[in-house]
């Protein structure tokens, strides 16, 4: 019995020194956790539950050259509620609940006041201290938040957590769209002025500290060593956004009218090269057009006609011709070994000038000019035309831009039709950009300079960098040439295949184009064509550049001088209503006048006059009470003058009292000289108006 006993009592001190030796050694652990591995496993664990993130900096804005808004940011909020706030009581939580839901329905109309009121109860009971409400609130509905029951109590006592964010918006929607692009830097994608400009809009990122909760999420804590993101700077692009309005809106009209696959048309600045409109837009499959690639910068196409000019101002440069020159065109076709060029319209003449080939875009002519002169020698050709930075990349600003191609004689592609074939604008490419360029340059006496989309970055409304124009060539040719290619650009207009121009109250200069595109397995599509129209305006004194390309319209017109020209003309009418530089001074109203009449002026009483001299008028283009008139075929066409409040007006060819009724509303202290009509002023239209300035009026009948 006493050994058993023994055995008993042996077992539990067994047990009791077995649970003493587990004991002491749980101590000794805490002890070495607690004084060796203590801060080890601190920082560890802090590091589990406090992370430090990123905060995205604010982007800068896209400005038109107005200061209007293109592209911003907007802030957005992502909303979250503490829901079970100690701070927040049970009968607080409970009185106001229902209420709460309710407005939160109202307000988003995603769930319905019941789905809210359930969320919201089975959170609390989970102890969720970091409730998703809504994503991507905006900061309208975000202030009706905060009016809310329980969230009007304030951040802490009513639970209410906002996560700000930003989102790229763009006030004027699609307009230029492509143009002003976007950055995705996951994808690695960069396109437009948001891709071009990224360092200066994307600002500096801060860095906020946030605590690992109960659900798995981050919230932010306060931490002193949190760094602010700093805000991006905003652009000033040269965009005006009353024209590449009328460019957008013309161009779609065109687009529908024609089913076109696609078109762009840009609006140059000659002396700058300022981009003043630059519209893209392709069909999709629903039919609806919309702006996804940039074809004025991206899409390389066989210029077809447009080219013709290159060529000619290649020949005369190097000597071979003057304008009055003639070719003989035989019956409207020429056969280049084996392979025939016709043109479209023959007018059974066979001989017409070098002028006369560019105004009737002959293909024979043009094609038999440049071969007779360099058959024997290509490369001459080819090294003039290169001579033009035609085979070059005008290095735009915006990524995309397509590389021309203009073969030499040492390409594998080169057989022995490539040159008369390239005279008129095939077997090359180039990008309609490239080729308003060259327009360009001859509007600017021979100048070529860069296309240039933004011409100043500036942070919290003070410029801190300019950009100045980028001269690529300071001449391109001869201005004996330049003179003889504006001849004939006017020519083209006053006598060739854009005479639907010539009834405009201001000069044009351009050249039509019309080319069928190439299968992709070799030829031409007899069916499908791009139509195209570049030119400059006033061409007395240029100071707008313009290109249209239309493609591939199926509705049985095709010729850029039923396609392209309407749009070339609405976007110039848009600029001549709003630019006063442009406006004409005075107009007569037929060569055997000889009294003067009233051109510019009050609209009832401009026709009145007119009324009383039993002169027809037209003024259903007119829209606004000043007018401007000028010489139409029957009659005489009253156009809007536009006066703006902030800019000096062009009140030359006003009667005196016209002139100073609408400069001393302006602020302005006028001075008259003379009677009669206004003949010049002593401030410039376009000056900046300054109260109490005086300005000069010099009249004379």
């Amino acid at each position: 019995m006493k050994s058993v006993k023994t055995d008993i009592l042996w077992r539990v001190y067994l047990v009791y020194f077995g649970m003493l030796i587990f004991g002491l050694a749980i101590i000794l652990k805490v002890i070495h956790i607690q004084f060796v591995e203590g801060d080890e496993l601190l920082a560890e664990a802090q590091k589990q539950s406090m992370k430090y993130f990123s905060v995205e900096a604010v982007r800068g804005n896209i400005c038109a050259e107005d200061g209007s808004l293109l592209m911003t940011s907007v802030p957005i909020f992502d909303v979250r509620m503490d829901v079970a706030s100690p701070l927040i009581t049970n009968t607080d939580f409970n009185n106001n609940v229902g209420a709460l839901a309710k407005k939160l329905a109202s307000l988003f109309g995603d769930k319905t006041s019941y789905q809210y009121k359930k969320n919201l109860i089975k959170a609390r009971r989970r102890g969720n201290r970091y409730y998703l409400i809504k994503r991507n609130v905006t900061y309208e509905q975000l202030k009706k938040l905060r009016t809310f029951p329980i969230f009007e109590r304030g951040k802490y006592r009513g639970g209410l957590i906002v996560t700000p964010k930003v989102k790229r918006a763009k006030p004027f929607k699609g307009l230029a769209a492509r143009t002003l692009g976007y950055e995705n830097e996951k994808e690695n994608l960069y396109v437009g002025l948001e891709g071009a400009y990224a360092k200066y809009l994307k600002g500096k990122e801060g860095r906020q500290l946030r605590k690992r909760i109960n659900s798995g999420d981050w919230k932010p804590v306060y931490d002193e060593n949190e760094v602010e993101p700093k805000d991006g700077k905003d652009i000033i692009t040269t965009i005006n956004v009353d024209i590449q309005d009328v460019a957008e809106s013309s161009l779609l009209e065109h687009l529908i009218a024609n089913k076109a696959a696609w078109g762009c048309a840009v609006l140059m600045e000659v002396q700058t090269g300022e981009i003043k409109a630059i519209a893209n837009l392709k069909r999709n499959a629903d039919g609806t057009y919309s702006e996804v690639y940039n074809y004025a910068v991206g899409a390389a196409i066989e210029p077809g006609s447009t080219f013709k000019l290159p060529s000619l101002v290649a020949a005369i440069e190097d000597g071979y011709y003057d304008l009055d020159d003639t070719v003989d065109i035989g019956k409207g076709y020429v056969v280049y070994h084996g392979l025939t060029v016709r043109d479209t319209h023959f007018g059974g003449n066979s001989k017409m000038t070098v002028r006369e080939a560019l105004e009737h875009s002959s293909n024979v002519g043009v094609s038999k000019l440049i071969y007779k002169a360099y058959k024997n020698n290509p490369q001459k050709y080819i090294d003039r035309i290169y001579g033009f930075h035609l085979n070059e990349p005008l290095g735009v600003d915006i990524p995309g831009e397509a590389t021309p191609f203009i073969k030499d004689t040492k390409s594998k592609s080169w057989s022995a039709v490539s040159l008369p074939f390239m005279s008129y604008g095939y077997e090359i490419q180039l990008t309609p950009l490239q080729i308003l360029s060259f327009y360009n340059a001859i509007a600017n006496n021979g100048t070529l300079v860069k296309p240039m989309f933004v011409k100043e970055v500036k942070q919290g409304g003070k410029t801190i960098e300019k950009f100045s124009p980028t001269v690529i060539d300071n001449s391109i040719c001869s201005p004996a040439t330049v003179e003889k290619a504006k001849e004939m650009l006017e020519g083209v207009v006053q006598h060739g295949t854009a005479q639907s121009l010539k009834k405009s109250p201001f000069k044009i200069a351009g050249k039509t184009g019309t080319a069928q595109i190439a299968r992709p397995g070799g030829g031409y599509d007899k069916k499908n064509y791009n139509a195209s129209f570049v030119g400059y305006f006033p061409a007395d004194d240029p100071e707008f550049s313009c290109i249209v390309v239309i493609s591939k319209p199926s509705t049985g017109r095709y010729y850029a001088s039923s396609v392209a020209v309407p749009v070339f003309r609405d976007i110039a009418n848009k600029v001549y209503a709003t630019n006063l530089d442009i406006q004409v001074d005075r107009e007569y109203v037929a060569d055997n006048t000889n009294y003067p009449v009233y051109s510019t002026g009050y609209e009832e009483e401009i026709e009145k006059v007119y009324t009383e001299l039993n002169i027809p008028i037209d003024s259903a283009s007119s829209v606004s009470e000043w007018a401007v008139a000028v010489k139409a075929d029957s009659a005489v066409m009253l156009k809007t003058k536009i006066i703006k409040e902030d800019v000096i007006p062009n009140v030359k060819g006003m009667g005196a009292r016209d002139a100073v009724y609408v400069l001393e509303n302006l602020g302005l202290k006028v001075k008259i000289q003379g009677r009669g009509f206004v003949k010049s002023q002593s401030v410039l239209p376009g000056t900046r108006v300054t109260k109490g300035r005086e300005i000069i009026l010099k009249l004379s009948v």
